[in-house]
């Protein structure tokens, strides 16, 4: 038999509540050549026995404990010899085009290293939940469109980063640049992965024809919880420090301290303050253990690049929010 086009990979760990409407749409899909890998992260609530029954024809890898998102996610890249790989929350559920659209997309440039799909909230179908991830200055990474009308999004743009909840990945590009940190564990992954890629001169798509139901933080359980804020405050020490050479860092260094300290301002006004700053304290001591890019010559222009689109996205990020604040005063 021959290697399909693409492998759907769907990390899950006691995701059962979420699996009926998320495989029940993905295996109804127009395109044919692409199969379904699920990792799982020894999960305990009969995930996998409903697998095995109801979708006996998915591939089924049972992990021998939690290895975390970046953990199964690479045990399954590394299990695929697929061209492109797609990354899938098991909190979600899918349009028949969902794959051939994502397909269709990776496939209009060569130097396209992955696409976001319409990422549309789940209870609410005129609402966004994702079109893409960008990246500011300060160290703070946020989704585009998120919680705005699904019809202002139906134009493919570039994007900083792909989600990594529903997004179409270039095989070969992975073999060049790495997969996903798994220093990470969860959440900032994706965005180091995008960050990476665009150092190395690809570029990161958001696929408006794609189209994804996602709940959100269906594994995590919340927005915010102590679990979840520690973890992205050490994965956003990590994030700058292995992306950015050391005159950058040192550019922007107060720029980031600036973002630190308001997000540390506002988890200690939603009672998270000491899990934040614990989570910055264990990235600052956990350098050794994540993967820093080599810094190269020939990658200077997209370094300049880089850089510019922080600036630009943080400004984005502070119409967004004044926008927003504005609207809810005129109510």
């Amino acid at each position: 038999m021959t290697q399909p086009k693409v492998t759907v990979i769907i990390p899950n760990y006691n995701g059962l509540k979420f699996l009926k409407p998320c495989m029940e749409s993905l295996v109804k899909q127009n395109y044919p050549d692409y199969e379904i890998l699920i990792m799982d992260n020894a999960s305990t609530d009969g995930s996998i026995e409903y697998i095995r029954e109801k979708f006996p024809r998915v591939n089924l890898v049972c992990l021998d404990k939690n290895y975390g998102f970046t953990g199964a996610v690479n045990k399954g890249i590394e299990l695929t010899e697929s061209p492109y790989f797609i990354l899938l929350n098991n909190d979600t559920e899918v349009e028949p085009d969902f794959v051939g659209e994502l397909v269709k997309a990776i496939e209009k440039s060569d130097k396209i290293f992955s696409c976001n799909s319409k990422m549309i909230n789940f209870y609410d179908r005129e609402v966004m939940d994702d079109a893409g991830d960008l990246y500011a200055i300060v160290g703070w990474a946020f989704q585009k469109g998120t919680g705005q009308s699904i019809y202002k999004y139906n134009k493919d743009k570039s994007i900083f980063s792909a989600c990594g909840g529903a997004s179409i990945y270039r095989k070969k590009v992975i073999d060049e640049i790495g997969a996903l940190d798994p220093a990470h564990f969860a959440y900032l992954e994706d965005v180091d992965l995008g960050y990476r890629a665009k150092i190395y001169g690809y570029r990161n798509m958001y696929c408006s024809k794609s189209i994804v139901y996602h709940v959100g933080s269906g594994t995590s359980g919340s927005k915010y919880n102590s679990f979840k804020v520690k973890l992205t405050a050490r994965n956003s020490i990590y994030l700058n420090y292995k992306n950015m050479p050391i005159i950058q860092l040192v550019l922007n260094f107060l720029f980031l301290l600036l973002g630190f300290a308001v997000k540390a301002l506002y988890f200690k006004k939603i009672g998270f303050g000491r899990d934040y700053l614990e989570g910055l304290k264990e990235g600052l001591s956990g350098l050794g253990n994540c993967r820093k890019v080599k810094f190269r010559f020939k990658n200077l222009f997209n370094y300049v690049r880089i850089e510019i689109e922080l600036i630009i996205n943080t400004f984005i990020y502070v119409i967004d929010v004044l926008s927003r604040r504005f609207k809810c005063l005129k109510r």
